[in-house]
């Protein structure tokens, strides 16, 4: 692993675990009538916080598909889901809580997750399969996966909702990852015409639209501690899984490898739902503006 992708990846960790916070924050208040709907994001448009969240968070975006141009997908989305160490560290700044055991044990797992992994499996490139059956059948999957959760979620919209929503958010990021990556690959072999004469940056531009659609209605329903775990844990999953299973990367995979990797990921998972959980994440309840007087504070 290059230390240019390390930083990269952690850059952009940074900017979107505090473009996060700050969508939250405007998004908690917007009226519920908005809730899976693009007038959301309209609406969400005149909160000057928002769309400073939302520019910490293109500009991760940004630094992630840099990093992923240099670095395998299964090494770059590990990285990534430290963003919620970032979005700890703010709203932990906001709500002066401690990080206390919880806290402590969750950055460690978090952090040690995330090391075990890359450290055991030791990604690296191989031979893209992309166009393939297994290609379709993995993008497939993941997205249908994700209409489904929604699907739920429309019946559920404030007791588990969130949770889907944000779980349908990170299967459709990890995806767009994973399409980020093989339209950088396309740039290096053909430039820019041989981008826009493929079907994958406006495959990237919808997803990314979806998904933020999604994310915003999480966030408008339910707290961070609610949401974002679910996102932070669905989309390296999602990612990983895209990079092995199309992209051709590879990893160690005798049995003390597995062992670690399945160790390592697991650890990730509970980190990420302890310091999602942690007392310092805003637990929302902020109340509502009526429709159509969203706060633009």
């Amino acid at each position: 692993m290059s230390l240019q992708v390390l930083l990269l990846a952690v850059s952009a960790a940074c900017c979107l675990g505090f473009g996060f916070v700050l969508q939250q924050n405007a998004a908690q208040k917007a009226p519920l009538k908005d809730f899976l709907s693009p007038r959301l994001l309209l609406d969400l448009m005149r909160v000057p916080r928002w769309l400073g969240g939302i520019a910490l968070m293109a500009a991760g975006m940004a630094l992630g598909a840099v990093a992923l141009g240099q670095g395998e997908l299964s090494l770059v989305e590990p990285l990534l889901a430290t963003n919620l160490l970032f979005a700890l560290a703010l709203s932990r700044r906001q709500t002066g809580q401690r990080l206390g055991r919880q806290g402590w044990s969750g950055l460690l797992l978090l952090a040690g997750g995330v090391t075990a992994f890359i450290v055991a499996g030791e990604p690296s490139g191989g031979t893209a399969l992309s166009g393939s059956f297994r290609q379709w059948l993995i993008i497939g999957a993941m997205i249908g996966a994700a209409l489904l959760l929604t699907g739920y979620a429309r019946r559920s919209r404030l007791s588990a909702g969130p949770v889907l929503l944000a779980t349908a958010a990170g299967l459709l990021y990890g995806v767009q990852d994973a399409l980020t990556r093989i339209t950088g690959r396309r740039f290096d072999e053909g430039g820019l015409l041989e981008v826009l004469t493929g079907w994958q940056p406006y495959a990237v531009l919808a997803l990314g639209v979806t998904g933020l659609v999604l994310v915003q209605s999480a966030f408008e329903t339910a707290s961070l501690r609610m949401s974002l775990p679910a996102l932070t844990a669905a989309q390296p999953l999602a990612g990983i899984l895209c990079g092995v299973g199309f992209l051709g990367d590879r990893l160690r995979t005798d049995a003390g490898a597995l062992a670690w990797e399945s160790a390592g990921l697991a650890a990730i998972v509970v980190g990420i739902v302890l310091l999602g959980l942690h007392p310092a994440m805003p637990c929302g309840g902020a109340p509502r503006e009526p429709a159509g007087k969203l706060a633009t504070g």
